[in-house]
């Protein structure tokens, strides 16, 4: 059984995990607007949608192949692999939640 003092540990890294996937969350909403509704070429690239699809809602092993086309370097394949480590940590229903905010930046930016 665990002590009192190890549970409240667990439960503060699980608080501060938490914190950091919002953290995180909120930055890639933020970064993916400022893609999505730039001035100069306000029309999103199908394949950014399909990579971006591909990096919320695709298991990971999946998600590798797809980036595959793009022919990164290896360091940068291997960042985006970490960061989609990261957003997998996020619950399924938050990160469907998210694509879906996308899809509408999407279709406003598109009109």
């Amino acid at each position: 059984m665990m002590s009192p003092a190890a549970n409240c540990s667990l439960f503060a890294k699980a608080e501060l995990k938490a914190s950091l996937i919002m953290r995180l969350s909120l930055c890639v909403l933020l970064v993916t607007m400022a893609f999505f509704c730039y001035e100069a070429n306000a029309k999103v690239c199908p394949a950014f949608m399909s990579e971006l699809r591909s990096f919320f809602l695709d298991p990971a092993k999946l998600y590798n192949i797809h980036i595959l086309k793009f022919r990164p370097p290896r360091e940068a394949a291997e960042a985006v692999v970490q960061v989609k480590q990261c957003v997998d940590l996020i619950p399924s229903q938050y990160r469907q939640d998210i694509f879906s905010v996308v899809k509408v930046i999407q279709s406003k930016c598109n009109s």
